[in-house]
């Protein structure tokens, strides 16, 4: 086994109690060793997502072992197996949500192994198909996984900016694809934030007009940098009654409860809501549906083939996320500030203070 160090949520530090902490804390912890097809990446940096702040508010607190999160990060390679052809010690990759699948199944075939019908092995938190060990994420020095989960970082890309890329940037990328969505199109981002701001560079590069969804004109002026062609206040009725049955796509990336109902009306024939910001059980008026064939729709990050998709397409249009760098070493702010919705637009951990062996371990 290899050890490694990293941030983690442990449940014994984090009482559940009125009271409850969700702090992590510096610890070390083990990697297996490699496997024939495997790849050791030492990460350099690792995205905050929403659903690390999901998980560490919620599922964590009912689970009996610590557990360090991270799933999109870019990093490099420092050891690779006997049967790895593909990458070599010192290449940049970037890994994602997943690290492997059954290989077998409809959906692996059809590279979407995000759907697996077996379960995909997510990044933290899964299960090891071959051990049966819980998988550790990216708040972390060192990773270890099957050598075709892992992607070649496209030269050109910032490595902190393309961290993002590997959650946010496929899950926005999924349903503009299905979508079918180019020059021509109209599309609507809802919420622009860490999902959000990339679904406007994606949509925009991909030759629609885009809109962003927002509460307040606030943020006008970045929507606009970042390609949108306009921006609707959400809270001005006139405003809304205008934009019925504009778009072709609504890219809901809010990411708390919210009501469907005003976004759906904003489809137009055959239009397309794709909820991919906070995917839980809400109540669906079906009315909204019938009048123009409208569709309700999600995503779950993406398979291999639309990863490496989206990373050639984020190379060609130069785009990365819009990140806030922090040493790992300030990841409970960074948590804290993204539940109060304080970035702009996504943070990053740079991982090279875990090199520090005096630095503290909370």
């Amino acid at each position: 086994m290899r050890t490694t160090t990293g941030w983690e949520y442990v449940p014994s530090d984090n009482p559940t109690n009125g009271n409850s902490s969700t702090a992590l804390r510096r610890g070390t912890f083990q990697r297996r060793d490699l496997r024939e097809d495997d790849l050791a990446v030492r990460i350099d940096y690792c995205g905050v997502c929403h659903s690390d702040l999901h998980m560490v508010n919620g599922m964590l607190k009912q689970l009996g072992t610590a557990l360090v999160p991270g799933h999109e990060f870019t990093g490099t390679v420092t050891e690779v197996g006997p049967a790895v052809t593909g990458f070599a010690v010192g290449d940049q990759v970037a890994v994602g949500t997943l690290v492997d699948s059954c290989g077998q199944c409809t959906m692996c075939r059809a590279g979407q192994e995000n759907y697996c019908a077996q379960g995909p092995v997510v990044t933290y938190g899964g299960t090891d198909r071959v051990d049966g060990s819980l998988t550790q994420g990216g708040y972390s020095r060192e990773y270890v996984l099957r050598e075709k989960f892992a992607y070649r970082l496209p030269a050109g890309l910032d490595a902190a900016g393309a961290a993002p890329l590997m959650c946010a940037g496929v899950t926005m990328w999924e349903p503009l694809r299905a979508a079918g969505i180019g020059p021509g199109s109209q599309v609507a981002v809802a919420g622009l934030g860490g999902l959000g701001h990339l679904g406007v560079k994606l949509s925009a590069a991909l030759g629609a007009q885009v809109t962003v969804l927002s509460r307040t004109p606030a943020k006008a002026d970045d929507a606009a940098r970042l390609g949108a062609t306009g921006l609707l206040v959400t809270t001005d009725e006139e405003q809304l009654k205008g934009a019925r049955g504009r778009f072709d796509l609504v890219l809901d990336s809010i990411p708390g409860p919210h009501e469907l109902s005003p976004l759906l009306h904003l489809l137009g024939l055959d239009g397309t809501l794709a909820v991919v910001g906070y995917p839980r059980p809400a109540q669906v008026n079906l009315f909204d549906l019938v009048a123009g064939r409208r569709k309700l729709t999600s995503s779950g990050t993406g398979g291999r083939t639309g990863t490496a998709d989206m990373l050639a397409f984020c190379a060609e249009h130069a785009i990365t996320a819009e990140v806030q760098v922090l040493p790992s070493a300030r990841v409970n702010e960074a948590l804290q500030r993204l539940a109060k919705g304080d970035v702009r637009y996504r943070f990053v951990l740079d991982l090279a203070d875990l090199d520090d062996l005096d630095a503290p371990a909370h």
